[in-house]
C-alpha cells in the first residue's frame, strides 16, 4: 500500500461537539485545499452550526466558522455519504462516564465510540485513516480496530490512529492555531508509518514540525488522560493550601506567586478557585482512577467536591447561618469564562447547595441559555425539580440579579464582573451585603471601601466595623 492510498483530500468528523466543532473549522481555515464535513445526528445542532447563532461559544470561532462554511466546511447529517466520500474520519463523539454497572462512576462509556466504528466499517467502500479524537481509555483504538477488521468489506482497510486533543475551553482557537504540541500515536508498521504521515501533512499546513510527536497508539491515549490529571491534581492541591490561607491570613495568590517561581513548578494552574469543572478533568481523572487503584488518584477529585461544598458552607455561615428564602445573585454558571460550557460545572454544585438550604437564586451569566441553567438545576426527584424551579430566576444582566439580593455569588471569572459598578449594585442591595468571590477577580479593597462584606477562595478578610455591628445586635 502506497502513501498514495492515504492522501488527504476530503476529512469527515463524526461529531459537532466542543472538540469537532472547533477542530474541524480550524483545519478548514488552516487547510483551504481540504474538504471538511462534520457530520452529527443532531438535528438542532446541525442546524445552529449552519445559522449565525453557533451551539458553542468559543472566541473567534465565529469568525472563522463563517470565513469558510460554504467554501471548505460543511455541516450536515448525511453520516453514510460523509463516511464513504472521506479520506480521513474524525472520531469526535461524547465519551461520558458511566452511570450503571461496572465501573458505575469511574469508567468512559463507549456505546457512542462503539456504534460510530460500526457505521465506518458499514459505509466504506475504499481505505480510511481513522482518528479517535475523543477522550478514551487506553487501548479504546484496539476496540476500534476490533470492530473496523470485524466488519470491513473486502479490499478495504483502515488504520486507526489517536490525536487527543490538548484545548482549553475558552482559548480553544488560540490552542489550535498554536498548540504546545500535536500528538499522535499509531502503529508500528509500515501501514501505520503511512497514516501517520498523512495526518502530519495536515497539520504540518500551519504547525512547525518540532511539535508534533509521534508515538504508538497506547502512549497517545494515556498521554492524555495523564496530562489532565497532572492539571486536576495542581488545581486541587492550591485549592487545599486555600483552606489554610483562610484559617491563617495567609494569602493563597502570594503563596501560589512564590511556589510558581520555582522553575521545577512552574505558575500555569495554581489559581486557586471553586474547584475545577468541565467535560474533561473529572472524567478523565476518574478513568485513571478506575484503570488502576494503586495510582491513589481519588483524592483528586475528593479535594475538588470539598472545594465546592466548602465555599457554599462558607455562604450560608457567612449569612447568619440561614439562607431560606434569601435572594442570592450567582454571577456565572459556565464552569470557565470565554466558554458556555455548563458540563461539571462548579457553579452548578454550589447552585445545588445553596438550594438544598431553600435559597431564592437569581443567576446570570452571559453565554449560557437560560434552558441549560435550568436543565442544570432540575435534575432531581419531581418534587425536588418542581421546588427548584420556583426558587431559581434566570436575568440577562449582572444588575437585575443584584437587585435586593442579600449576597452575590462569582462562580465564573468572565471580564465583565470586574467592570461592574459595584457602587451601584452595593445601593440596590439588602444591607448587610455580601460578595463572596469564589474565582478570585474581584478588588477586595475597593469592595470594602464601598461597604461590602467580602469573602474570597484562599484569604481571610477582615470583617468591616458596620458588619461588626450587625452581627453583635443579632
Amino acid at each position: 500500500m502506497s502513501a498514495d492510498s492515504y492522501r488527504v483530500k476530503r476529512i469527515c468528523c463524526i461529531g459537532g461537539g466542543y472538540v469537532g466543532g472547533p477542530t474541524s473549522a480550524v483545519i478548514a481555515k488552516m487547510c483551504p485545499h481540504i474538504m471538511v464535513h462534520v457530520v452529527d445526528q443532531n438535528e438542532q445542532r446541525i442546524n445552529q452550526w449552519n445559522s449565525d447563532q453557533l451551539p458553542i461559544y468559543e472566541p473567534d470561532l465565529d469568525e472563522i466558522v463563517k470565513e469558510c462554511r460554504g467554501r471548505n466546511l460543511f455541516f450536515s447529517q448525511r453520516l453514510q455519504q460523509e463516511i464513504r466520500d472521506a479520506d480521513l474520519i474524525f472520531i469526535s463523539v461524547n465519551t461520558p462516564t458511566k452511570s450503571f454497572g461496572f465501573g458505575k462512576g469511574r469508567a468512559a462509556d463507549l456505546k457512542n465510540l462503539e456504534s460510530v466504528s460500526r457505521l465506518i466499517a458499514k459505509y466504506s467502500e475504499s481505505n480510511k485513516v481513522v482518528v479517535e479524537k475523543s477522550t478514551v481509555p487506553v487501548r479504546a483504538a484496539e476496540s476500534i480496530n476490533r470492530i473496523l477488521k470485524a466488519n470491513q468489506k473486502p479490499g478495504i482497510t483502515f488504520q486507526v490512529l489517536s490525536n487527543p486533543e490538548f484545548l482549553a475551553e475558552g482559548e480553544a482557537i488560540s490552542n489550535l492555531m498554536n498548540p504546545d504540541r500535536i500528538l499522535i500515536g499509531g502503529e508500528d508498521s509500515s501501514e501505520g508509518r503511512e497514516a501517520i504521515a498523512a495526518l502530519c501533512e495536515i497539520y504540518l499546513n500551519w504547525i512547525p514540525r518540532e511539535k508534533i510527536f509521534t508515538t504508538n497508539t497506547w502512549s497517545s491515549e494515556l498521554s492524555k488522560l495523564a496530562a489532565n490529571a497532572f492539571l486536576a491534581s495542581r488545581i486541587s492541591s492550591i485549592n487545599a493550601i486555600s483552606a489554610l490561607c483562610e484559617a491563617t491570613g495567609a494569602d493563597v495568590s502570594e503563596v501560589a506567586h512564590a511556589v510558581g517561581m520555582d522553575s521545577r513548578i512552574g505558575s500555569k494552574y495554581l489559581q486557586a478557585g471553586i474547584g475545577f469543572g468541565g467535560s474533561c478533568f473529572q472524567k478523565d481523572v476518574l478513568n485513571l482512577v478506575y484503570l488502576s487503584e494503586s495510582l491513589k488518584l481519588p483524592e483528586i477529585i475528593e479535594m475538588n467536591d470539598y472545594q465546592k461544598s466548602r465555599f457554599a458552607a462558607r455562604i450560608i455561615n457567612c449569612l447568619f447561618n440561614t439562607i431560606t428564602d434569601k435572594k442570592i445573585a450567582i454571577l456565572g454558571f459556565a464552569f470557565k469564562a470565554n466558554t458556555g460550557d455548563t458540563r461539571e460545572s462548579p457553579a452548578s454544585y454550589v447552585c445545588r447547595h445553596l438550594l438544598d438550604e431553600r435559597a431564592k437564586l437569581c443567576i446570570y451569566d452571559p453565554k449560557v441559555p437560560k434552558i441549560q441553567i435550568m436543565s442544570d438545576l432540575t435534575d432531581y426527584s419531581p418534587e425536588d425539580c418542581e421546588r427548584n424551579r420556583s426558587l431559581i430566576t434566570i436575568v440577562s444582566n449582572a444588575y437585575e440579579a443584584a437587585k435586593d439580593a442579600h449576597a452575590i455569588v462569582v462562580c465564573t471569572g468572565w471580564e465583565e464582573f470586574k467592570s461592574l459598578d459595584y457602587q451601584k449594585i452595593y445601593d440596590s442591595m439588602l444591607k448587610p451585603a455580601f460578595v463572596f468571590d469564589g474565582r478570585r477577580i474581584l478588588n477586595v479593597e475597593e469592595l470594602q471601601a464601598i461597604g461590602f462584606y467580602v469573602e474570597t477562595i484562599g484569604r481571610k478578610t477582615a470583617r468591616p466595623t458596620l458588619l461588626n455591628r450587625y452581627i453583635s445586635s443579632d
